[in-house]
């Protein structure tokens, strides 16, 4: 077995922390003596021992010599849990195998170079591309202070993403809208604007079958605090929604939301009076969101396409049309020239039964 081999095993244990882990990255570890595992771990959220020290646990003695593949370079600082390198080296880890080295400015090589300085072993750049794929969330967050932001969109193969008197329930079939709940299960927070909030009264939760698997924070665009206080996402516990609305919002309606356990979040206007999504962006990211899914509506899509706040799109393409009176994806955008255009890369598609998606990087 080579180094990628193992370091995949270390990718499958990171991956079962996405989602979960915010404002900390998803990282897994394995220990590997003689050609077994014998240990192996991941981060499963903020404040909790990370993958390197659940996989040393699990190993116990027999880490002596042996190898630890990890996703994230180990950290070298105190935080909320003590520095992994120092476990490390006390369990007498012969060799360290790194993904990708850890961007945040407390680490970003020190904690190479002092596994290095222990006599440990060090190789880096192991499965890299995989392991950025997976930390792109943690790095943008880390590096730029704001989320990373994925977009989804479900819609008619005309570019509709609703009939002409809002409909939209349902343009694409059961499989689409089973992956839709796995990529809210990859995000801290769930985007939309008031428009969708009324028309479609989403619960925004990941479900798996019948079951309600996980609850990402909501987050409602709505600048003037419009929304019926009946939708569902207001019968929410506490810190499970955050409104961000403007000074133009009423005062009273503030403090009635926040008397029932919400977080508003009152953001500068953009040049249309709406919530200034970046402003929004940097307070999520201040409050340690790490990704956020923007599923909704047309003027949101258009903003966060026009802004170049978007750092993935994904579409879902029903083989149907609603024609000329639906609702666009991205109504009041124009483009003049298709070097204005708005491309993505690293593209994939595929299809999901009937559904068509596509998904790739905003270039």
């Amino acid at each position: 077995m080579n180094d990628a081999h193992w370091m995949n095993l270390a990718l499958e244990e990171a991956r079962k922390g996405v989602g979960k882990t915010a404002p900390n990255p998803p990282v897994g570890a394995v220990i590997v003596k003689n050609g077994r595992v014998i240990g192996e771990g991941y981060h499963r959220r903020a404040g909790t021992p990370h993958a390197e020290c659940h996989a040393l646990r699990e190993a116990g003695a027999r880490a002596r010599g042996a190898t630890l593949y990890v996703t994230l370079e180990p950290c070298c600082h105190q935080g909320r849990t003590p520095p992994c390198v120092d476990a490390i080296v006390d369990a007498k880890i012969a060799r360290v195998v790194v993904g990708m080295r850890d961007p945040n400015p407390l680490v970003n090589g020190r904690g190479n170079a002092a596994l290095k300085r222990a006599g440990i072993a060090v190789s880096t750049g192991v499965r890299r591309d995989e392991c950025q794929a997976l930390n792109r969330p943690y790095e943008k967050l880390i590096t730029q202070g704001v989320p990373y932001v994925i977009l989804k969109a479900a819609l008619s193969l005309d570019g509709k993403i609703a009939t002409a008197t809002g409909v939209s329930k349902w343009i694409t079939r059961a499989a689409s809208r089973k992956y839709v709940h796995e990529l809210r299960r990859g995000v801290d927070a769930v985007m939309i604007g008031a428009g969708t909030l009324t028309c479609d009264d989403p619960a925004l939760t990941a479900r798996r079958g019948n079951t309600c698997v996980k609850t990402p924070r909501a987050v409602v665009l709505d600048e003037t605090l419009v929304s019926s206080d009946d939708a569902r996402l207001f019968s929410r516990a506490p810190g499970e929604l955050t409104v961000a609305t403007t000074a133009r919002a009423p005062a009273e309606k503030i403090e009635a939301l926040r008397m029932r356990g919400h977080e508003v979040i009152v953001c500068a206007q953009d040049t249309h009076g709406r919530v200034a999504l970046r402003d929004l962006m940097r307070a999520l990211g201040a409050r340690g969101v790490m990704s956020v899914l923007v599923e909704g509506g047309g003027e949101v899509f258009a903003s966060v396409i026009a802004e170049r706040l978007a750092d993935r799109v994904v579409a879902c393409v029903a083989p149907t049309f609603i024609g000329g009176e639906g609702k666009n994806m991205l109504p009041g955008m124009s483009i003049g020239t298709m070097d204005e255009a708005v491309h993505l890369e690293d593209v994939t598609i595929r299809t999901l039964g009937r559904d068509v998606v596509i998904e790739g990087n905003l270039k």
